[in-house]
């Protein structure tokens, strides 16, 4: 099995150019009077892995986390070919990137049904870490469905007990048929070392995520205006219901496509698409994952009947023709007041991002359509007016507070 799917397994070099904070530190005179090194810092390379899913496109799928801020990127192959990549788009929510490289005699790994793993499935973890060649570790699936661990992103993570060390990041979770069932992503352990916890993003969201890449160039999330809160076993037992597992709709938006479809407060989400709803977290991490305009099938349980509810994902809110503005120290967005006529006047206050430029700074550091800036470091931005003000002389890093969806974020822009 090994033998078939290694070849698909990549290491990836990235040169990561780290300017000086100061433009006065690049003057020698001014480095040896702060007793710095006569020379400013040179470009730094780090390494992670990859997987080639498409050999006919050349198509690497690799962690976001690995290749952000990337000035070049190097992709050496399991018989020592170099060839350089271009960065085709990046989510950080879910951590996953999608690179492009020459289509010349790959090989790709053919993907899995992440959703079939079972708690103690057994599993392969395989990286290409640091350039020194490929490694390969074995253990079973230890938990799914795991999230938390950054309290930003959409996370559903598949954990297991396969060694996952630094420079894996990115690299393959196999099953023993050689299908590609996660993108090894994230480690705990004393300074990043394995200690039997690992995690990887299931293969069904990362595949999500390279579709609309390969669409738009990045992941529009869209929404369905409802706000809610997971069903312990006491809320349960208020509603009656034997099971604790799924979604309560705490708040309905209104005009909202979840209000036009009939969702109500108390209605319990079990399911989305035939999938089971754990909790809200899973909930949320589903519908952000859906194409904006696509119908999604809701089973719910409404004092305890089921209920069967379609409703059509929507943009964040409607944005207005208008190009937006420009601004300076957040290169490659441009902003916008939020204006009369869109869903979210009158509600919240803040600055919308009209345009985000593909692998721009801004796209880099996470920003993302129809964000709504609301401060920055911690100074309230109401208007673009204001926005501008926040940022004039001020150096990076921006600590930018924003509404993405139904989640308030906090951002650190280089």
């Amino acid at each position: 099995m090994l033998e078939k799917v290694t070849p698909a397994v990549v290491n990836i070099a990235v040169l990561v150019r780290t300017p000086e904070e100061n433009p006065m530190m690049r003057d020698p005179f001014f480095r040896r009077f702060f007793d710095l090194p006569d020379r400013p810092a040179r470009p730094q390379v780090s390494a992670g892995s990859g997987v080639i899913v498409d050999a006919a496109r050349g198509l690497v799928i690799t962690n976001h986390h690995v290749v952000k801020d990337a000035q070049e990127v190097l992709v050496t192959l399991k018989d020592r070919r170099q060839l350089p990549a271009q960065v085709v788009g990046s989510d950080s929510g879910t951590d996953i990137a999608l690179l492009r490289v020459k289509p010349d005699n790959l090989v790709a790994m053919k993907l899995g049904d992440s959703d079939a793993l079972q708690v103690g499935d057994y599993v392969v973890a395989i990286g290409n870490p640091f350039g020194i060649g490929q490694t390969v570790t074995s253990g079973i699936v230890s938990a799914l469905g795991r999230s938390g661990l950054s309290g930003e992103g959409y996370e559903d993570f598949i954990q297991t007990d396969a060694s996952i060390n630094p420079g894996n990041s990115g690299g393959a979770l196999v099953n023993l048929r050689g299908e590609l069932v996660g993108i090894n992503s994230a480690i705990i352990g004393p300074a990043g070392g394995n200690v039997g916890i690992g995690f990887a993003v299931p293969i069904a969201m990362a595949r999500t995520v390279v579709e609309q890449i390969l669409r738009y160039g990045e992941v529009r999330r869209g929404r369905l205006g409802v706000g809610t809160d997971d069903l312990t076993p006491d809320l349960a037992k208020q509603l009656g219901l034997a099971n604790a597992d799924g979604a309560v709709v705490a708040s309905v938006e209104r005009g909202s496509p979840a209000d036009r479809a009939g969702l109500k407060v108390e209605d319990v989400v079990v399911a989305i698409n035939g999938r089971p709803v754990r909790g809200s977290s899973d909930l949320r991490n589903r519908v952000g994952l859906v194409p904006i305009g696509e119908e999604v099938e809701l089973r719910v349980l409404r004092a305890g009947r089921p209920v069967v509810i379609r409703a059509r994902v929507a943009e964040p809110f409607a944005v207005s023709t208008t190009v937006g503005e420009a601004v300076p120290q957040l290169e490659g967005a441009r902003v916008a007041n939020i204006e009369p006529g869109m869903p979210i006047y009158g509600q919240v206050e803040g600055v919308v991002v009209t345009q985000i430029e593909p692998n721009s700074p801004a796209a880099r550091n996470g920003l993302r359509r129809y964000d709504i800036v609301v401060a920055v470091n911690r100074r309230r931005v109401r208007s673009v007016q204001e926005l501008f003000a926040a940022v004039r002389g001020v150096e990076a890093p921006l600590r930018v507070s924003l509404l993405r969806g139904e989640s308030l974020l906090t951002l650190v822009l280089r």
